[in-house]
């Protein structure tokens, strides 16, 4: 396995910046976001649509650094009833770009529609009230299977795999709802993206899920939570409370290794899934911690994984697998 940065990690610096950031810790790849929710801080998708010679000299960048670009990010919601086609259009941008550069992987969510003639997306959680299942129809059978059939068709004509990140708000956000979507679409091209964080916080296992995706898994986000007991023992931990209200919500993420109670250990247990089911990519930083500077975060998160990648002691067993 190597270790990569998401350069969003570090927005607020140049993509020079980020770069540099990433060869100081020695790592071996980087992620960047071309747009959707991203502001795309380090890529001008126009221009890497429109200029061979804008394409050439982003990748020099990294290359002359020693770095591989593992993938690009175009996360958004295609399947929004009023905004999906302008983040669709990023979308195919992106897997365009990535065709020209070599880029193996684009990481993007599922989408989430809404109910039939709705103007904003629903997130159903629950079977009941039943008019929920009706929802749920629509939403796969009429929205997302046939836009993620004709999607998977042009990556593969692309040359590129499309990794899905389960996530909350999102019609994927759990192993099953992932392979509802990979079993429907029928078509290796199309994958998983293992953000743990994400998983977490809805209570799932990590080295089950890991186990569970197996070989579905094409790209891996680093990225921990620490959830607030007070505040999830009494109200659970669905929480709408904005992210920057760290100490009043349920949960929050944080610096890799400061959120799970086993701390380094959990990690441990999380690559040692990963070699389990045969992964050998990247493991890509992303830090959102609203408590810790994200340059620190990131080297903290660096020095965290190489020890467990990077360095494996003979007596070294994983303490809860």
């Amino acid at each position: 396995m190597r270790i990569g940065l998401i350069t969003d990690s570090v927005g607020h610096l140049s993509l020079e910046g980020a770069l540099d950031l990433a060869k100081h810790h020695g790592l071996s790849s980087v992620e960047i976001a071309t747009g959707n929710w991203s502001e795309a801080p380090h890529a001008d998708l126009p221009a890497l649509v429109s200029s061979a010679d804008a394409r050439a000299e982003f990748a020099e960048k990294i290359s002359s650094r020693g770095l591989v670009l593992s993938a690009l990010c175009a996360n958004g919601n295609q399947l929004h009833p009023t905004e999906g086609a302008r983040h669709d259009q990023v979308v195919r941008d992106t897997i365009e770009v990535a065709s020209h550069l070599g880029v193996p992987t684009v990481v993007l969510m599922s989408g989430l529609p809404g109910a039939r003639g709705d103007s904003t997306p629903n997130w159903i959680t629950t079977s009941w009230p039943p008019e929920t299942l009706a929802v749920l129809d629509y939403q796969w059978n009429e929205v997302a299977i046939p836009y993620w059939k004709e999607l998977a068709a042009l990556a593969r004509d692309k040359g590129v795999r499309l990794a899905i990140e389960a996530c909350g708000s999102q019609l994927v956000y759990s192993v099953s709802s992932m392979f509802r979507l990979l079993d429907a679409v029928g078509d290796d091209v199309v994958g998983a993206n293992l953000d743990p964080s994400h998983l977490m916080w809805m209570g799932a296992d990590i080295p089950t899920v890991i186990r569970a995706l197996g070989p579905a898994i094409y790209h891996v986000h680093a990225k921990d939570i620490r959830v607030n007991r007070f505040q999830a023992d009494r109200d659970g931990l669905l929480d709408t409370l904005p992210i920057e209200r760290a100490g009043d919500r349920a949960w929050n993420y944080v610096t890799l290794g400061l959120g799970q109670p086993a701390g380094a250990a959990f990690w441990a247990d999380f690559v040692y899934a990963l070699r389990s089911v045969g992964y050998d990519g990247t493991l890509n930083i992303e830090h959102e911690d609203t408590l810790v500077n994200s340059v620190e975060g990131v080297g903290r998160a660096a020095d965290l994984l190489k020890q467990l990648v990077l360095v494996e002691p003979p007596d070294w067993k994983p303490a809860n697998i």
